[in-house]
C-alpha cells in the first residue's frame, strides 16, 4: 500500500494545496479530505490517481479547506454517473452532522440530475455491496468500524474544541496500524488508537521556533516539536507531518526534518505535495 499526499498545507496556504491524501492498494483508492477547491482534480491527475477508482472517501470535519474539494469531486462523479460512464457505488464517510452538511451543499450546488445520484444511508447501515449504487453518504459514530480497501478501519471522535472532527485508524497487516489524528493536536482520548502506531499522521503548523510568529496554540495546532514529542510518547515508528505553513516551502522539508530529529528517534516524513510514501 502507499500514501500519496495530494496537499500538505494549512487553510490559508497559496504555494501548496490544502492537506488531503489518498491511501492506495490493490482494491483501489481511499481519499481522506479534499482540500478547499477544484485543484483537487488537478492534484489527482498529477498524482496519476484515477478518480473513478476512488470508491471510499472520508471527510474529517466541516472546515472549508477540507470539505469544499469534496464537492468538486462529487460533481465529477455525478456527471459521469448521469452520463452512464460510471457505475457502482462511491461511499462517503463522515460524522452525522457533516454528512447532513455535505448532502445539503450537494443538493444546493449541483444540478438536479447530478444530485439525484446522491443518497444518504442510515447510521450503522451496511448495505449489500451488490445492491449499492450512486454516491452513498454514510454517517459514522465514535469507534465505529468499517471495511475499506479490504482492511479494518475504526473512526473516532478527536474531541475538537472548534468543529466536531473525526480521525481514523486503519489496520494494515495484523495489528500494524496507521492512525490519522485529523488536523488538530493529539488528544489523550485517542490513546487506544494512536499508541504503538506504525504510522502516525499528525499536523505541525510550524517550527517551534516560529510559534510567536504563527501562534499555533491559538489555532489549536502544534509545532514540529510538539508533534514529535507526542509521537515519541506513543511509541510510533513512522511520523508524517503535514498541515503546515508555506512561507519557506522550498526549505520546509529540511527545516522541519532537522527540528523533528531533535525530539523523535523514529522515521520522519515531511512530504511535499504529490509525494508518495510506501506503507509496507
Amino acid at each position: 500500500m502507499k500514501l500519496t499526499m495530494l496537499g500538505t498545507g494549512n487553510a490559508m496556504v497559496t504555494r501548496c494545496y490544502n492537506t488531503c491524501f489518498v491511501i492506495s492498494g490493490e482494491e483501489g483508492h481511499f481519499l481522506v479530505d479534499g482540500g478547499g477547491g477544484n485543484l483537487l482534480l488537478r492534484q489527482l491527475e498529477d498524482a496519476a490517481v484515477d478518480w473513478k477508482n476512488i470508491r471510499d472517501i472520508f471527510v474529517t470535519h466541516r472546515h472549508m479547506d477540507h470539505v469544499l474539494g469534496i464537492l468538486w469531486l462529487l460533481r465529477k462523479i455525478c456527471q459521469s454517473m448521469a452520463g452512464g460512464n460510471m457505475s457502482g457505488a462511491v461511499r462517503v464517510y463522515a460524522h452525522e452532522e457533516l454528512i447532513g452538511m455535505i448532502r445539503g451543499m450537494a443538493h444546493m450546488l449541483l444540478q438536479k440530475k447530478q444530485a439525484a445520484h446522491i443518497r444518504a444511508a442510515g447510521r450503522g447501515a451496511a448495505a449489500d455491496p451488490e445492491e449499492e449504487k450512486g454516491i452513498v453518504l454514510i454517517p459514522v459514530s465514535d469507534q465505529e468500524e468499517r471495511r475499506i480497501l479490504g482492511r479494518r478501519v475504526v473512526f473516532f471522535d478527536i474531541h475538537s474544541e472548534k468543529a466536531k472532527q473525526f480521525g481514523f485508524t486503519m489496520y494494515l497487516e495484523g495489528e500494524e496500524k496507521l492512525t490519522c489524528c485529523g488536523d488538530e493536536p493529539y488528544n489523550e482520548s485517542e490513546y487506544a488508537f494512536a499508541n504503538g502506531s506504525r504510522w502516525l499522521l499528525h499536523e505541525a503548523f510550524c517550527l517551534h521556533s516560529q510559534a510567536e510568529q504563527f501562534h499555533p496554540y491559538e489555532k489549536h495546532h502544534s509545532t514540529v516539536k510538539d508533534a514529535c514529542q507526542t509521537a515519541g510518547r506513543l511509541h510510533v515508528k513512522n511520523l508524517v507531518l503535514y498541515h503546515t505553513e508555506d512561507t519557506r516551502l522550498a526549505e520546509r522539508k529540511a527545516l522541519y526534518t532537522k527540528e523533528a530529529a531533535e525530539y523523535f528517534s523514529g522515521n520522519i516524513y515531511v512530504p511535499d505535495d504529490l509525494e508518495e510514501i510506501d506503507l509496507s
